[in-house]
């Protein structure tokens, strides 16, 4: 399972148990300044990931790690059980973000909710 959570002026992914195993990180950490928005997506175990470099990919089970598509690298924790949040992110490594979490719509808006604020 991934955690998100806003602390101060980021917005902190982390991942837990065999995710950090699956993704190949513990942990990323982002700017507030760098998310444009988060949206909860349940298709999202469906759509391809990309090229994977490096990360797990096992076929409507997990999709985890780095991922590059259309020019872009994007980082995905996912698995197919779970509720998927995907945040568009600019300015930094990763284009977007999508992670599966407990509850995605509530996830989605208390990142929206934090943007407001800012």
């Amino acid at each position: 399972m991934t955690t998100v959570e806003i602390t101060g002026d980021q917005l902190v992914v982390t991942m837990q148990g065999w995710d950090r195993f699956w993704s190949l990180r513990r942990r990323i950490a982002v700017p507030l300044t760098q998310v444009r928005g988060a949206t909860a997506d349940p298709g999202m175990s469906r759509e391809p990931a990309g090229i994977r470099m490096p990360g797990t990919h096992l076929p409507r089970v997990i999709t985890a790690g780095t991922y590059r598509k259309d020019g872009a690298r994007d980082f995905w924790n996912l698995r197919a059980t779970s509720q998927a949040v995907v945040i568009e992110l600019t300015g930094g490594p990763f284009r977007r973000l999508v992670l599966g979490v407990e509850d995605a719509r509530a996830t989605a808006e208390r990142i929206e909710r934090s943007l407001t604020r800012g």
